[in-house]
């Protein structure tokens, strides 16, 4: 079979169009459609882009996107590409810790405070042996109630705050359940999805940011913002949102939208 590259530019070639032409049909950057040309994998976005890319290039040029796509995959894709990092919370950390590593620091300070204790009531003991049967029952009682206090002081835990919440990370996921334009914005003007078209069935990579900023050409999509399903109001035009951790999902004027270029 030949190249990937060499495929998609004979048969543009032979139907006598240009790479503009090329990019007002399907969206994508021209650079971008050389670099398939070139098979010049390193300058492009990610495997995800790639393979959308591919696709949609071979469906503009009449050719089987499926078939090319495959053969990027069989040649070019490691697998390492398509896994993604698990996000382990601090309880699951504590569950898997290794056993037989000795006792908590919990328990040794709650072991010491009974000690302690039981040192106060051998001492009173002692030095009030001639006081009333009453008095020396008060001590006790009093001398118990603090042992259950401090014990209790020792195991209740601090209340646990959410990394992700104390730092204000949003995470945002989109899913097209049509063909959609996405420039996808984030901290420090950073282009996570750089002007491209999407296709139904696709599933992007979870992004994490304090602050992102998304122009969609149609609501052919729903968005995933923290793990919570979004979907977006028809519009006869494209479709901006400003999603930050303290506001939320937040409308953009259509003079405000980003536009990857």
């Amino acid at each position: 079979m030949p190249e990937i590259g060499a495929t998609l530019r004979e048969a543009r070639m032979r139907a006598r169009i240009d790479v503009s032409e090329i990019e007002a049909t399907t969206k994508i950057r021209a650079k971008y459609l050389r670099a398939l040309e070139n098979e010049e994998w390193s300058l492009l976005p990610g495997p995800t882009f790639i393979k959308s890319f591919l696709r949609t290039y071979a469906q503009a040029l009449g050719l089987d996107g499926k078939s090319l796509v495959e053969e990027y995959r069989l040649h070019h894709e490691r697998p390492s590409d398509t896994m993604l990092e698990p996000i382990v919370s601090t309880p699951q950390r504590n569950r898997n810790r290794t056993p037989g590593t000795g006792p908590s620091p919990g328990y040794m300070a709650a072991v010491g405070a009974i000690g302690v204790v039981i040192v106060l009531l051998i001492v009173l003991l002692v030095s009030g042996g001639g006081s009333s049967p009453r008095t020396s029952g008060s001590t006790s009682t009093r001398t118990r109630t603090q042992a259950s206090s401090t014990a209790h002081r020792t195991h209740t835990a601090p209340a646990v705050t959410s990394p992700i919440a104390s730092t204000g990370i949003v995470e945002l996921s989109l899913r097209p359940s049509g063909v959609i334009f996405v420039c996808l914005i984030g901290d420090g003007g950073r282009r996570l999805i750089p002007g491209v078209t999407l296709q139904p069935g696709e599933r992007t990579p979870t992004y994490r940011a304090r602050h992102f900023v998304i122009n969609l050409g149609n609501n052919a999509v729903t968005m995933y913002i923290d793990g919570r399903a979004r979907t977006v109001a028809a519009s006869s035009q494209a479709i901006g949102y400003s999603i930050t951790k303290a506001r939320g999902r937040q409308p953009l004027p259509v003079g405000q939208l980003p536009t990857c270029k």
